[in-house]
């Protein structure tokens, strides 16, 4: 059975996850009023990622014994300075959250909720190499600068890594 502290931290985690979706919806559509078409579709599958992951935790609560709690979302920033000024705040967002699944590990440790910490590894795994990813694009960015052909080449290969994430899908599917 799942503790009231442990369900309360799952329930955070799920309205973190949720808010990380509709953030990322709306860098997705920043990005396609200016004209990146491909870091859009990148970005509006990070942000069914992101609401997947939430969805794998809504699911795991009640599992367990919990209750999970449909969360309410502010509405994102919806302006960004520039395309490295999303992806700053993509990478700030991320390490939030690395912060957040760090801290539930923390928790259910405590606790000896070895399914919960069982759970949770893979959300570990995911945030490493969600900053991983975004690591490196900004320091492609940072080579860049704000060269139009450069972030035209940025964004043909956002395009060409998400169609790449989709057919695999497909095929796994």
């Amino acid at each position: 059975m799942l503790s009231k502290t442990l369900e309360d931290a799952l329930n955070k985690q799920v309205a973190m996850e949720a808010s990380a979706s509709y953030v990322y919806l709306a860098m997705a559509s920043w990005m396609e009023n200016e004209g990146f078409e491909g870091t859009a579709q990148f970005l509006y599958a990070q942000s069914d990622e992101e609401r997947m992951h939430m969805m794998k935790l809504f699911h795991y609560i009640n599992e367990v014994g919990g209750y999970a709690l449909s969360p309410a979302v502010a509405a994102p920033d919806i302006k960004f300075d520039s395309y490295k000024h999303v992806f700053e705040r993509v990478l700030e967002q991320e390490k939030k959250v690395t912060a957040a699944i760090h801290n539930l590990m923390d928790i259910a440790t405590k606790e000896a909720d070895h399914t919960t910490a069982n759970f949770l590894q893979w959300y570990v795994a995911e945030q490493r190499e969600e900053e991983a990813q975004f690591n490196t694009i900004l320091g492609k960015l940072k080579i860049l600068g704000n060269d139009g052909s450069g972030l035209y080449l940025m964004d043909r290969d956002l395009a060409q890594i998400t169609a790449q994430a989709s057919a695999g899908k497909s095929v796994a599917e």
